[in-house]
């Protein structure tokens, strides 16, 4: 089992040191460990830990269904956002979405990260917010916290959210007996979780494995942020300063750097190189801004979009971001789709944008949700820059088809202009991802301000 093997984890040895990375916190190996039970009895190569490589149709067909079954955890929490809600019909609609997310399908179903159990844990923490458990809500966040480290993107919004709105009163005193049981509860799960490692003096390690920094600035091929933008504009002004020479200073490390679409260190060539620290100091700067209305306001929909908003400052914005991490800003944005045709534009500009690559599924997956919603929520602008802005939306989202015509097209237009010359064709391998990363941060960025300027004026 893929994920099994390459756990520091193993039943005969669950803190052996000397074993591959675990990159994920305690829980999640807790939940390999449980896996990897049955799997020894199906079929022992899957978790033997000298066989990283073993790649049998046991491994496989084991994993996939373990994902599968571990998605009802998913499926439990979307049926119960139905009960209660306001609009029923239109809330099957966003929980339907959200099941059949190609994000889900496209990201566990290949790659076995077990999102959609991890997911649905998130959701059932949401859940027990609108529901006006709060404390439950934060426990349950706790216990996801350790489940997946990725989720510290969105727990600035919990931790004001719970701290204002559960923990004081209207008049912001404290609450001793509410701050006192969230605390408890929010320390129980953490010493169970990481106990273990204090005890065997292990914590340094997990923490330099769960905090990889020197991955670099950017993903494999620019996952669609502010650095992807960055990085493009650090090439094309190399590109520019060669050319025609000017008044541009060169790192002559950054002329090679892996900012063309490698993993490891970015260093650019031109422009200044951005450090772990920048993005921080940037991430944490936009949060606080949300942050601050959402501690004059805390309730569950300012909760919600301040959820989002978190998450998606931390796309946009952190260290070494991961294409997939923009399944935080989804799911919370999905639920708030039917708010209003405002919100449901940002929500499908997002979502375009992210998943363009994937053509037919992620193509049925917009019209089974994009139509629908937007009989219920359309609004036409009420006045010229409402127009202008819609138009402009419009012919963005139509010009992803122009970019995946150019990406079905590419490797053709190659063998056209250099024939059999393989290698000068291979110069230009990256362009189509070069140009699908830009084009969806773009998207990306701009669904980013309308989001937060809807945040901030309502």
């Amino acid at each position: 089992m893929e994920c099994v093997a390459k756990s520091s984890y193993d039943a005969r040895a669950p803190f052996d040191t000397t074993t591959p990375a675990l990159d994920y916190p305690p829980f999640f190996a807790y939940f390999e460990w449980i896996l990897s039970i049955p799997a020894s009895f199906i079929d022992p190569g899957i978790v033997d830990l000298n066989n990283l490589n073993y790649g049998a149709w046991s491994v496989v067909v084991y994993q996939r269904t373990t994902v599968i079954l571990s998605e009802l955890v998913l499926a439990a929490a979307l049926i119960r956002f139905v009960r209660g809600a306001v609009d029923p019909p239109t809330q099957r609609i966003l929980s339907a979405s959200l099941f059949l997310h190609p994000g889900f399908l496209i990201i566990d179903h290949i790659h076995f990260q077990y999102n959609g159990f991890l997911f649905g844990i998130l959701l059932f923490s949401i859940l027990m917010a609108r529901n006006g458990n709060q404390l439950g809500s934060g426990i349950l966040f706790a216990v996801l916290l350790n489940f997946k480290h990725i989720y510290m993107y969105i727990a600035p919004a919990y931790f004001i959210y719970l701290l204002r709105g559960y923990c004081m009163a209207p008049h912001g005193q404290i609450l001793p007996t509410r701050f006192v049981s969230l605390a408890n509860g929010v320390i129980f799960v953490f010493v169970v979780s990481l106990g273990p490692f204090i005890f065997l003096g292990q914590l340094p390690q997990l923490f330099s494995r769960l905090f990889p920094f020197t991955r670099g600035l950017n993903h494999a091929y620019w996952a669609p942020n502010a650095w992807a933008l960055l990085t493009a504009i650090d090439r094309v002004l190399l590109q520019y300063t060669k050319k025609y020479g000017g008044s541009f200073a060169l790192n002559d490390s950054g002329v090679t750097s892996t900012s063309r679409g490698l993993v490891g260190d970015t260093v650019f060539a031109v422009v200044p190189n951005i450090k772990p620290i920048h993005t921080f100091l940037i991430t944490v700067a936009f949060q606080s801004i949300f942050l601050l209305k959402l501690w004059r306001k805390p309730t569950y929909k300012a909760f919600l979009t301040v959820l989002t908003l978190c998450g998606y400052t931390s796309y946009l914005f952190g260290w070494h971001v991961h294409e997939k991490a923009i399944l935080l800003v989804l799911v919370p944005l999905s639920l708030l789709a039917a708010d209003s045709h405002a919100f449901f534009r940002t929500f499908v500009i997002a979502s375009v944008a992210e998943h363009a690559v994937e053509i037919i599924y992620s193509t049925l997956w917009a019209i089974l949700v994009f139509i629908p919603l937007h009989k219920r929520v359309y609004e036409f602008p009420r006045s010229l820059s409402g127009v202008i802005v819609n138009t402009l939306e419009l012919l963005y989202l139509g010009g992803f088809v122009l970019l995946q015509a150019f990406v079905i097209l590419m490797p053709a237009l190659l063998k056209t202009f250099y024939g059999t010359d393989e290698g000068a064709a291979a110069k230009w391998e990256f362009l189509p991802l070069m140009l699908t990363s830009i084009y969806c941060a773009v998207g990306l960025v701009w669904a980013y301000i309308r989001l937060s300027f809807l945040f901030l004026t309502t």
